[in-house]
């Protein structure tokens, strides 16, 4: 029996220190401390989705100071406008009553979505007709194309909000730095701009990138209400309520569903814009043919890459050892199209032909500053030996023979000077004394412009 008890021991030692370590876990993840109650958040996000009033004027407020950011590339006028803007509260009140199966507040949830969404677009369209600006700025053009990092920081950041929000205590930075990270406001007005210029690309991608925030920021709200529990809706009448359900689900997935789809999508190309990124500055190298343009474009069927060169001609040889690479950078099933500029073409596009020449021409110049450089280092340590030498002959008339050279002196192997070494010959039984010695070293260090000369008379 006493060595049953000491073999239980350690076991109960192990279990007693696992449990240690789940309640020290669950004590610093726990989100009850400060806690709101259900009635408080819910309240607090319902006050939150309505637009009239003060929301709606300070939503046109916040439109009309991003779209001014946008146009003149100002990013702090953006992030300003991103603190203004009340675009969070129908959101997270969508996410919300699908995880409380609230289905009265999914519908004031949509509907004053649907109506915020149209004001802000229509509110930046119209600034971007009467503005002078028309040109697309580095801001606006990057909330055309979503990225994976927008998936993830729109997933984040809508679990730091609604976090926040079930807190007592709101008076926290947090959902500020949500507005901020999420961006929501800005792709709105990118929006704006593409109608406003005619230029739908613009519109359609700036759509889609606040499709991905909205979506996701509405199902991390979701994803904290059910990890808090919160008391779900019950109805008295159970048909009703099968109904309303039946509503629910499918309006979750509809929410879920695309959230999914459309990160793995952006996921997939981002990948696959790295491997090309990758691959055409490693192998599509040619001194004499340099890339004019470079084009990558995804599809769930067939991706492409389009490369331009200008200058002299690739073989096919050349060509077919360069896709035979693309396995290597995961890139067997795409499409990789080289062709040669052709100037006499009406369709080149000259600007972009002008900026590639331009970036040529800049990286030539750097080559041929750093090349003059070096010939000004080299020509400061260089001696001009053969006047030198003749001089010496002057300075010491029974010399036959002279020889130079600079080093570097050093001191545990750190340099620390300059030194001139002169070597001179001369006839037998010719001694030089000490004062012409001197002489010839200050001649030397003017001529030579080194002021650590070594003399050496033989």
């Amino acid at each position: 029996m006493g060595n049953n008890n000491q073999a239980l021991e350690p076991n109960e030692n192990k279990n007693n220190r696992w449990d240690l370590f789940k309640n020290f876990l669950k004590r610093k993840f726990n989100l009850d401390e400060d806690n709101a109650t259900q009635e408080e958040v819910t309240q607090n996000i319902s006050k939150s989705v309505e637009f009239q009033g003060t929301n709606l004027w300070i939503l046109i407020f916040a439109t009309m100071v991003a779209s001014i950011g946008l146009n003149v590339n100002s990013t702090a006028v953006i992030i300003g406008a991103m603190l203004i803007s009340p675009l969070m509260g129908p959101i997270m009140g969508i996410g919300l009553a699908l995880g409380t199966n609230d289905f009265q507040l999914v519908k004031r949830s949509l509907k004053n979505f649907g109506f915020m969404v149209s004001v802000a677009i229509m509110t930046s369209t119209l600034y971007f007709c009467i503005s002078p600006l028309s040109n697309a700025q580095s801001e606006l053009l990057a909330r055309t194309t979503p990225t994976t990092w927008d998936v993830l920081i729109a997933l984040f950041g809508g679990l730091a909000g609604i976090v926040a929000q079930s807190r007592k205590d709101r008076t926290s930075t947090v959902i500020p730095g949500v507005a901020i990270a999420t961006a929501l406001m800005p792709p709105l007005c990118t929006a704006g701009f593409g109608i406003a210029t005619g230029q739908f690309s613009y519109f359609i991608g700036a759509i889609y990138l606040f499709f991905i925030n909205t979506v996701f920021i509405a199902l991390a709200t979701f994803i904290i209400v059910r990890f808090m529990n919160y008391e779900k809706r019950n109805f008295l009448d159970p048909r009703r309520e099968r109904k309303v359900k039946h509503y629910m689900s499918l309006l979750a997935f509809i929410t879920i569903a695309p959230s999914v789809l459309l990160g793995f999508r952006i996921v997939k190309q981002t990948i696959f814009e790295a491997n090309a990124d990758k691959f055409v500055s490693s192998v599509i190298k040619f001194e004499h043919t340099p890339i004019l343009q470079y084009d990558k474009i995804f599809s769930t069927k067939e991706s492409q890459i389009n490369v331009v060169l200008i200058g002299e001609s690739v073989s096919e040889d050349a060509i077919a050892n360069i896709r035979a690479q693309m396995p290597q950078y995961g890139l067997e099933d795409v499409k990789l199209n080289i062709s040669h500029a052709n100037p006499n073409q009406g369709e080149m596009d000259m600007s972009l032909l002008q900026t590639n020449i331009a970036e040529l021409l800049d990286d030539k110049n750097h080559k041929i500053r750093l090349l003059e450089e070096k010939v000004a280092a080299f020509s400061r340590d260089t001696l001009p030996i053969m006047d030198i030498s003749r001089e010496m002959s002057a300075l010491i008339p029974k010399s036959v023979k002279s020889a130079f050279s600079k080093t570097v002196t050093l001191d545990n192997g750190v340099p620390i000077d300059t030194i001139l070494i002169c070597l001179v010959k001369t006839e037998r039984d010719i001694e030089i004394n000490e004062k012409a010695r001197q002489q010839v070293i200050e001649w030397l260090k003017v001529r030579t412009k080194c002021n650590n000369i070594k003399l050496i008379v033989e």
